[in-house]
This record gives structure tokens, sequence and C-alpha cells, in this order.
């Protein structure tokens, strides 16, 4: 029952009716990525996906990592499974062809590794670190750095990890204590100890390159004083070849609620002597180097909500097709499976609708970043990396909650089975949690999302996203066929605008309650763009019929979903907006005596 298959027609609808793949195919450096091409490369990754790595699902769930005699050991299957997919390319998919990469669209590594991800969360996340080590060491690394390390990292020979975290220092980076001090031949060698380290030792490659926060003596105090360096598991030699063993190492790992097949590990540096690290980019702008891959990794996790919800939603549709149990209210037959009972239907056509809603932010988002390195008009660029830098802690955020929210309807719909570990379901929740909490917690990504992306830029960008969200719902409105939905959408513009607004008027003098109403203006802000593209959707599947496209069953379904969404969750925006506006006694009520 808990196979995976891709859901390659809706795939391929978004990326066709939504992103237009044959405008992306003709930005500069993409010409190769017609859509033929990019829906070959999907068939491959399902089989993959389907035939390599969700077999291997459970097995890590139940196996988990061990620390023996100071080595990690991964479930069985892993290394086999990394040296495939590695073989395969799928690491440098969308990396630059100059560093061994395919130079491929984001807008085909989104559904890709939603893939992956879907059929083996706990694998995926190591070769995913390769991808983000990559961005941010061409980035900033010098040119020694990048020929000795980028070939070996881009083809997956070696593994990667980013360490930042310590136990006195999780989302408050300023108070990382980890020392680096000059080795006097341009190296440094660092001690200190770091946390929540995913992939942080294994013998899945023979090298693992860490980047590594750490702080000069002489630094400055806080965020400013951090430099970033590169701390190989072996030293490298000129050659290319690997030397001694460097001093960091794993001591523990950690014993967690889900993801069990992927290793989070404590990692020390610096019991003999100091890690060799090399400084990347320069001294004390490590965090600014650091969030070119954290920012990276951030958009990889709001990928994570459609792609384990998906996961889910095919268990839970295979149980209920299959379950047979009570008498049927509307039927009153009796040996019916519980696909008939119309609250099943309900729960799961709610499932879908949602992760459908997320896949065409995801798949949206991905288009903007391609239009954003490589579109030949600036203006068009740039509205892409405003629209990137504005949407990214929604992304993050509202995916990330809601595919939780999928994952946690699937044990719903399999009843008490789903509360017990044998029928595998309540793995895809348990290894959904996480992704609300790393990479920032929802509360952090709301946080950003009203201090820096709102009030700090005067809600310059948000306001250009409502009012082209607006003229979607007035063009929309002229046509009979569209005119609900566009009612749906207007509401929900105009209630965002309504939030925006009483955010900026409490701004800086009332910013306590302007946090206070963070979450739920991040909820508010993920309805209203969801129902901009689920609108979008509609409009394009009631096209494709009226010019006679195969798959009517298919298009008409598309409609179904946006009906609903228009009829359960496009409302919900005003509920949030409420909220926003009540910040002010939320705050006030924090301060009270009942919470001691």
């Amino acid at each position: 029952m808990d196979s995976y298959s891709a859901p390659l027609r809706d795939m391929r609808f978004i990326l066709d009716k939504l992103v237009n793949l044959e405008q992306i195919a003709a930005l500069p450096g993409y010409e190769d990525a017609d859509p033929d091409l990019v829906y070959s490369i999907l068939e491959e990754a399902d089989k993959f996906a389907g035939g390599v790595l969700a077999p291997l699902n459970k097995v890590g769930d139940t196996q988990g990592c061990r620390l023996e005699n100071g080595q990690v050991i991964l479930p069985d299957g892993w290394k086999e499974a990394w040296t495939q997919f590695a073989e395969s390319g799928w690491i440098g998919l969308s990396l630059p062809p100059e560093l061994g990469g395919q130079g491929l669209p984001k807008s085909v590594w989104a559904p890709v590794w939603e893939m992956y991800y879907a059929a083996n969360i706990g694998f995926t996340m190591g070769p995913y670190l390769n991808i983000g080590q990559t961005e941010a060491l061409e980035a900033a690394a010098d040119e020694a750095l990048k020929a000795r390390f980028l070939a070996p990292i881009v083809s997956g020979e070696w593994a990667c990890t980013m360490c930042l975290t310590e136990p006195q220092a999780g989302s408050d980076l300023s108070v990382v204590r980890t020392r680096a001090e000059p080795a006097g031949d341009g190296s440094y060698r660092l001690s200190g100890q770091k946390v929540y380290i995913s992939y942080g030792d294994h013998e899945l490659t023979e090298n693992i390159v860490h980047l590594v926060l750490a702080r000069l003596p002489d630094a400055p105090e806080g965020i400013k004083g951090i430099s970033l360096f590169l701390v190989p598991k072996y030293l490298v030699n000129e050659d290319g070849s690997l030397g001694t063993r460097n001093d960091i190492k794993a001591v523990s790992l950690e014993h967690k609620m889900g993801m069990h097949g992927s290793p989070t590990c404590t990692m020390v540096l610096g019991d003999d002597g100091g890690a060799t690290g090399y400084l990347v980019g320069e001294l004390n702008r490590g965090i600014q180097t650091m969030f070119i891959m954290m920012n990276d990794a951030r958009f990889s996790v709001a990928v994570q909500g459609p792609g384990l919800g998906e996961r889910a939603y095919q268990m839970a549709l295979a149980y209920a097709r299959e379950r047979v149990q009570g008498r049927c209210a509307v039927t009153g037959k009796t040996g019916q499976p519980i696909l008939q009972h119309p609250d099943v239907r309900r729960q799961l056509l709610d499932m879908r609708t949602r992760i459908f809603a997320m896949r065409t932010l995801v798949y949206t988002s991905a288009a903007w970043f391609d239009q954003a390195r490589h579109h030949p008009d600036e203006a068009v660029a740039a509205k892409a990396r405003r629209y990137i830098d504005l949407l990214m802690p929604v992304l993050k955020g509202w995916n990330t909650e809601t595919g939780n929210g999928v994952c946690d309807d699937a044990i719903q719909v399999f009843g008490g089975m789903g509360f017990v570990e044998e029928t595998g379901v309540a793995q895809h929740y348990r290894d959904s949690r996480v992704t609300r909490i790393y990479e920032g917690t929802t509360g952090i990504q709301a946080n950003d999302l009203v201090g820096r992306k709102v009030l700090r830029e005067d809600a310059v960008t948000l306001r250009e996203l409502i009012n082209e969200l607006r003229q979607t719902a007035q063009q929309s409105a002229a046509v009979n066929a569209l005119a609900p939905w566009a009612a749906g959408l207007a509401d929900g513009v105009d209630q965002l605008e309504c939030a925006t607004n009483h955010l900026m008027a409490w701004g800086k003098e009332g910013f306590a309650d302007v946090l206070a109403a963070a979450v739920p203006f991040l909820h508010l802000s993920g309805i209203v763009v969801a129902s901009w593209r689920m609108l979008q959707a509609g409009e394009a599947a009631r096209a494709a019929l009226a010019a006679g496209e195969a798959q009517t069953d298919y298009l008409e379904g598309v409609i179904s979903l946006v009906d609903f969404w228009f009829a359960t969750y496009a409302p919900q925006a005003a509920a949030h907006a409420r909220t926003v506006l009540a910040a002010g006694c939320v705050a006030k009520a924090g301060e009270g005596a009942f919470l001691s």
C-alpha cells in the first residue's frame, strides 16, 4: 500500500499552463529545456523515486541510524542508492554546466525533487545539501577552493553539511561560540561544538565537506563577527587526493520523532589541536554567505510540503478504496469501501486540493527563480527577485504547515489503524512534522515576513503584488464562468490589503502587536496568493476544455479542485484577517499572569 507514483498529470498541467515551460526554455541558458525533454526527465525521476527510493523509506524509518565506534551507520540500501543517485546526475540537475551540472531550470528541479522528498525524505536530505553548498561556494569561495572542492561535490563523489547551530545558538546565530584562529599558513584552526547537523557523518562518500560558522578571537560581538569556513572530513591535497583525517567528528546522534534514516549529529571540532578550515568569503561576513545556502534550503523545505502531503494522500486514497466498514449513509448499502462515505470523500478531496494549491505556489516560485537569474529584461528579472524575497517566508511557512496538516488528515482517513505504526501512514506525519521547524520555524518565517519584507520596505513589494492579484480578479470577473472564483479572490485581496494597512499603521510603535499578528498574517498571505494561482489554474483548465484538448476527465477534475478551494479555503482569508486586526488583545493577554 505504501508505494509512490509521481502525480505527473498535475506536474505537467502546472508546468504547461501556469509556469509556461516554453517561455522558460526561451530564456538565455535554458534553450535545452524544451517541454519534451522536461517531461522525459520527469518520467525518469518518477521511475527512480518509485523504484529505488520509495522502497527504502520504511527501511530507513525502522532501522534508523546508529553510532558505533565513532562511525555513523546508515540504513541498509542507503549507500547503493546514493551511488545510483550521484551517477544518474540528479545532484547537478540545476547546477551550472561549467561546474559539472546540467544547467536545467529551477522549474524542472522543483517537480523532480518533490518526487524524491515524497519517496524518501530521510535519504533525500543528504544529496540536497550538496546543491546548497555548491551555490554558496560558487558565490563566495576563492578560485583555489572552488577548483579543489566543487567538482566532487557536484558529482556526488563527496557529501556536504552546513554547521550553524550550537547548544546555546539555535535561531539566534549572533551567540555562536565556535572559535577559529589563524594557523599562519592561510588556513584556520577551529574548535567548538555544533548540534542538529544533518548527515554530519556517514560512510556514503569518501569525504564530507562541512561549512562551519565560527568566530575569530578579535571578531566583533554579535552577528557581525561571524565568519564562514570550509572544513573537510579528510584534508585534500593539492592534486585532489585525500590526506589525513581532520579534527572533526560526530560524538552523538539525536533520537528523533521522525526522519530516522537521516542522521542528525552532534559534531565536535578541535579535540586534537583544532580542525583545519579555510575561509569562505570575507572575514566577519559569514552570515551573508551562509544565507545563500539557507534561503535555497528554505525553498527546498517548501517543496517538501506538497511532496510529503502527496505521499500521505496516495496512501490514504489506497486505503479508502480497500477498507470495508459500516453502512453508507447515502446508499444504505453495507460491504462498501469507506471511499463511498461522504465525509471520507470530503477529507480526500480536501487533501488533494491543498496539495494542488501548494504545488502551484512552488512551481510558480521556481519560475521566478529562473526569471531572476536569466531573463534578459532587467525589469522582469528584478520583479521576480522582489517576489521571491517577499514570498519566501510564506512559501516555507504556509507550505509546511499545510503539508503537515495533509499528513495528519491521512491518519484520520485510516481511523484507528492510522495510529498503529504497522500501517506506515504515521511515518509521513512524523517525518513532516519537522518541516515546520527546521530552516526557521513558522513563527520566525512570519516575523521575517512582517518585519523585514513588509515594515522595513513600507510594504512596497507587497502592494505591488496586491495590485497584480486585484487585476487578475477584475479581469476574471468579466467572464461569467470565472466570476464566482474572481469574487473569492477579490475578497481575499481586500482582506490582505486591510491587514497590511493595519500592520503599517501600528508599525514600530506597536511592534509587539505586529509580531503577535505575524503568523495569522502569513497564513492570510498564503491563502490569498494560492487563491490567485488556483483561479488561474481553473481558467486554464476551462480554456483547455474549450479548445478540445484531451484528458477531459482530468481537466474537469482540476475545475472541481478549484471549486472546492474557493468554497472552503479562500473564505478563511477573512478569519485570518480578523485575527490580525485583533492581535493587540493577543499581545496584551500574553502579558497576563495566567501564563505564569
